[in-house]
């Protein structure tokens, strides 16, 4: 396993930097920009040219537009590097699949079965995957209450979704007292 500042020299040869921004709308509706961008640090054939270091091998875009209770109501995608112009960049308005989605209920698994292999983009499909985790950091405390629970007296959706969170943790008791529950007993040996 490597060190976090390893001693031996290193050099870069690839980076991919994925970046996911939301904004809020005047019309209640919050629209979400993704994007994944591939880059060398070095010039590589590609394709039949060379593809100069730092510019992007790839560099596609979804757009969704999600309500409050994170249902997608428009979706589309772009490309705008890519290794092969005019194959990569021929799958239609396949993201547009997308619509009906929920991103909190079985959206990884949708996504697959409507986009996987060559139904679309192997990078936007992927792409897709981090949507979900970013969309609710935008909208948690702002659209979604992460103290309370929802109205039918569910627990806040955070809980019981990582190992901090767990609800009978000591971060849960500390944070979220109403949500906590206390550990079950360990076994005992017979």
């Amino acid at each position: 396993m490597p060190a976090a500042h390893p001693s031996i020299t290193r050099r870069p040869l690839h980076r991919r930097a994925l970046d996911v921004q939301v904004f809020m709308r005047d019309d209640g509706l919050f629209d979400v920009e993704a994007s994944l961008t591939d880059t060398k640090s070095h010039d590589v054939p590609l394709a039949g040219e060379t593809r100069r270091a730092g510019d992007p091998i790839h560099q596609m875009r979804l757009y969704l537009t999600v309500d409050a209770t994170l249902t997608i109501t428009a979706a589309t995608s772009d490309t705008l590097w890519m290794p092969y112009a005019g194959a990569c960049d021929r799958h239609g308005d396949a993201y547009a699949r997308l619509v009906g989605l929920n991103l909190m209920k079985g959206f990884r698994q949708a996504v697959k079965e409507r986009l996987g292999g060559t139904r679309g983009c192997t990078h936007i499909t992927e792409l897709c995957q981090v949507v979900p985790t970013a969309v609710l950091q935008a909208l948690a405390g702002a659209v979604i209450d992460t103290r309370e629970g929802d109205a039918d007296g569910n627990p806040p959706f955070q809980l019981d979704r990582c190992h901090a969170l767990k609800r009978d943790s000591a971060t849960v008791a500390k944070f979220y007292p109403r949500w906590h529950l206390a550990p079950e007993p360990a076994p005992t040996a017979s």
